[in-house]
């Protein structure tokens, strides 16, 4: 097999980008039809609209309305190529991708792997806990808890451990996972299962700063935790999760909570690449690179989005992992590899920071723009639309602007289906 035997040869220089989320995507969007020949290399062949995954975990939405095939977003791209294959390594002398479906040589290699769980050492917990980045992570949780729920009806159940529900880490997706579980809860679960007494189950937050959103203001995390504890989630804070074999959970300060569902939104790392040199390794994985997204010490291989750790006046400690950094690291890296082979020429990355929003439940969100600072209702609008909006493809703005449609009017989510069961892997 040569080396470019996965792809066509060219007389074009050859951009490799190695991820289909946000940034990848605005990338490639941004080379469309330009003097390169693209390759995008993703281990799914459909982008995830990660911020709704928690509603295709609590039955809200199916996985089909927050992805979109790759190949279809990119049809009638000229010089593009499309593989689905995972990234075994990086051959940065020879300027080789080594993946599982054969080597890509390139002239640019842009790194867009986004992030992973960071489980901070806990063997046991990783191997227990529920993580949801992935649409499989999120279709495991919805049949994990559906077959709590089930299992509980059975003689001499252990009723706590099997309805209580853990959600580590307080920052957007804790809190909006937690939410969505306490508005199942509170409105859907009790249709479905009149035998069980949902008010003797509990919600529980468990948070290891002393607030949640800890990326937003004081008035934000305090109109959280106050629309939290109103719909009846127990909220935790100072007190992180130390130990979960399983059956119970427990925290810092020796708190044992019995549960067998415990979400971990409680950490992420970057999904750093064999190969990438040791040097320029971060402790929490991710890879430092200059104003220009480079890896230092390399003139042909870029990081963007949560992968990338990226010092600047504002931000010394790195951005941020959210998807408006990575998209906007995009349009600036193609910006200048499009507009002159002069690398001094090229224009420094600056993020701008255009807010942040998070949802709590029916009628309740908070969010920060840079004029002002929004809660309740009003809030919960904007990030509706927003999200919208951010989403791929028309199709799924419809379906899941008609979900939430039926959704908000009846009190109900659908999609309450054990499709695969979910077993630990032992």
């Amino acid at each position: 097999m040569s080396i470019s035997s996965i792809v066509p040869d060219s007389p074009l220089k050859r951009i490799v980008i190695a991820g289909g989320g946000f940034g990848g995507i605005t990338l490639v969007k941004k080379f469309r039809n330009k003097n390169f020949q693209v390759v995008l290399i993703d281990r799914n062949n459909y982008h995830t609209f990660q911020p709704l995954l928690y509603q295709v975990a609590t039955g809200g939405l199916e996985p089909d309305s927050i992805a979109y095939p790759l190949r279809k977003i990119f049809q009638g791209y000229k010089n593009f190529y499309f593989r689905m294959a995972e990234i075994q390594r990086v051959d940065t002398h020879s300027k080789v991708v080594e993946t599982d479906a054969g080597p890509i040589s390139y002239d640019y290699l842009i790194l867009a792997c986004g992030s992973t769980n960071n489980f901070f050492g806990m063997d046991e917990l990783a191997a227990n806990a529920m993580p949801l980045k992935s649409v499989t992570d999120a279709l495991d949780l919805r049949s994990l808890i559906l077959q709590n729920l089930e299992q509980s009806l059975e003689p001499g159940a252990n009723k706590e451990e099997l309805l209580n529900l853990v959600v580590a880490g307080g920052g957007p997706t804790g809190v909006e996972t937690a939410g969505a579980l306490c508005e199942l809860r509170n409105h859907v679960l009790p249709n479905d299962y009149p035998e069980i007494n949902f008010m003797q189950t509990r919600i529980i937050l468990v948070e290891a700063g002393k607030g949640l959103l800890a990326g937003m203001s004081d008035f934000s995390s305090g109109k959280a935790l106050h629309a939290l504890q109103t719909m009846g989630v127990e909220v935790m804070l100072n007190n992180p999760v130390k130990q979960f074999d399983g059956k119970k959970v427990m925290l810092a300060d020796g708190t044992s909570i019995p549960a067998r569902t415990l979400i971990w939104s409680a950490g992420v790392k970057g999904a750093a690449i064999p190969g990438i040199p040791e040097a320029v390794l971060m402790r929490n994985g991710r890879v430092k690179v200059d104003r220009f997204n480079r890896v230092e010490g390399e003139t042909s291989i870029f990081v963007i989005g949560d992968l990338a750790f990226m010092s600047e006046e504002n931000y010394p400690n790195g951005h941020p992992m959210v998807a408006p950094v990575a998209m906007q690291q995009a349009e600036n890296l193609g910006a200048n590899l499009l507009s002159n082979n002069d690398a001094t020429l090229w224009k420094p990355f600056k993020y701008t920071n255009k807010g942040a929003m998070a949802t709590i439940g029916r009628n309740k969100a908070v969010a920060e723009l840079p004029f002002l600072k929004l809660s309740g209702f009003l809030a919960w609008l904007l990030w509706m639309f927003i999200h919208l909006m951010t989403l791929v493809g028309f199709r799924n703005r419809l379906v899941v602007f008609v979900n939430w449609m039926v959704n908000y009017f009846s009190y109900d989510r659908a999609v309450r289906l054990i499709i695969r069961p979910f077993s630990r892997k032992m």
